[in-house]
């Protein structure tokens, strides 16, 4: 392995850049680190900083060195783009409030998420026969299709360039988890029909427990399980993945265009009302949670630095806010329930929505 041979002056960051490709893995590593600590220094000098600054080149040069010394991570699609970073006028630059993306995306959030499962209560059974797919059915094939789209879109109107590679990954994980539920959701909540009740677990419900053969029953329990825990990870983890990274470029240097517009301010309710039913119903408490704290110490490590919240991110913030206040309520009045709490066990006790209405309500009925 040839040698680095120290200098007292800088080598050329071009002579760098061109030799990384040509050496062996520790030497493309060994150079790729040498880069690093050469081209800051080249740019402080050029633009008279000090040369201990770090300049808003640091993180290109890292990713770039890394994914030099690694061929893997171009034989896995995980190269980076050198220029993704924060520059001068993308951090100078305010997004304005996105009405029309924010409104459309709680309006399919609450007709064809939250309005799927009544859909299927509403609607004649004669129209979607049990053996053919309902009208809850079509609403999530809706949504899987327009949810990733709008994504997209907010991702697009960032005034800070975010990583490609991890945005399209978390769409394809987000589609195909989402695709996953649909088919899980589908069966379970056509077994309500038959008289399955989501207060109780898949083996105590009594149209299932005396199946036979009793293996019948892991099916059921294996097709609850691709519905309420490997399709809500694929779909909710990169779902509020993408909110994240969207809101950590939704900072401004100036203190005045941070604050909402009046129409931001009315979204919010029903925004937050809808994470309200996406955390409780699909048990997502423990990520919304951390997402939510993260989110806050970004705010507070941004304030440090004199950056402060946009509108879109101030509406996000104040968004997950209210629905950590309603999830609070929720469990509080729901506490002391004895049947729900033998459903969910445990320290976090969060119950859903529907669990709470076969229980006291449709009970009733």
């Amino acid at each position: 392995m040839a040698r680095l041979q120290a200098r007292d002056e800088a080598v050329p960051v071009v002579e760098l850049r061109e030799k990384l490709h040509q050496g062996t893995f520790l030497e493309e590593v060994a150079l790729g680190l040498q880069l690093i600590c050469e081209e800051p220094r080249l740019s402080a000098s050029q633009e008279g900083q000090a040369p201990n600054d770090v300049s808003a080149d640091g993180a290109p040069l890292l990713a770039m060195a890394l994914t030099s010394a690694c061929p893997l991570a171009s034989v896995f699609g995980l190269t980076v783009d050198w220029h993704s970073s924060i520059k001068a006028e993308e951090a100078s630059t305010t997004a304005p409030f996105h009405l029309d993306l924010w409104f459309y995306f709680t309006l399919q959030n609450w007709v064809l998420d939250f309005g799927r499962p009544i859909a299927m209560l509403v609607f004649p059974l004669e129209w979607f026969p049990l053996n053919k797919p309902s009208v809850g059915d079509y609403f999530h094939m809706a949504y899987n299709i327009i949810t990733p789209f709008l994504l997209l879109k907010l991702i697009e109107r960032s005034p800070r360039t975010l990583p490609r590679s991890i945005i399209y990954i978390s769409i394809i994980t987000f589609i195909m988890g989402a695709s996953i539920h649909l088919v899980g959701d589908s069966v379970n909540h056509r077994l309500l029909f038959s008289g399955y009740q989501h207060h109780l677990s898949v083996r105590e419900n009594p149209i299932i427990k005396n199946l036979k053969p009793e293996t019948l029953i892991d099916s059921f329990e294996l097709l609850y399980y691709y519905d309420e825990y490997l399709g809500h990870c694929m779909w909710y983890i990169p779902f509020f993945l993408i909110l994240f990274m969207y809101f950590s470029g939704c900072f401004t240097p100036t203190k005045a265009e941070s604050s909402m517009p009046g129409a931001a301010l009315l979204l919010v309710v029903p925004s937050g009302l809808y994470y309200w039913y996406l955390v409780t119903e699909g048990q997502i408490f423990i990520l919304f949670i951390f997402t939510f704290f993260a989110m806050l110490a970004l705010v507070l490590h941004q304030k440090r630095k004199r950056l402060f919240l946009d509108s879109n991110g101030l509406f996000l913030f104040y968004s997950f806010a209210l629905t950590l206040l309603l999830v609070a309520l929720w469990v509080a009045w729901l506490w002391s329930d004895p049947v729900l709490r033998k459903k969910y066990p445990g320290v976090i006790y969060v119950p859903e929505p529907w669990a709470f209405y076969t229980l006291h309500v449709s009970s009733r009925h």
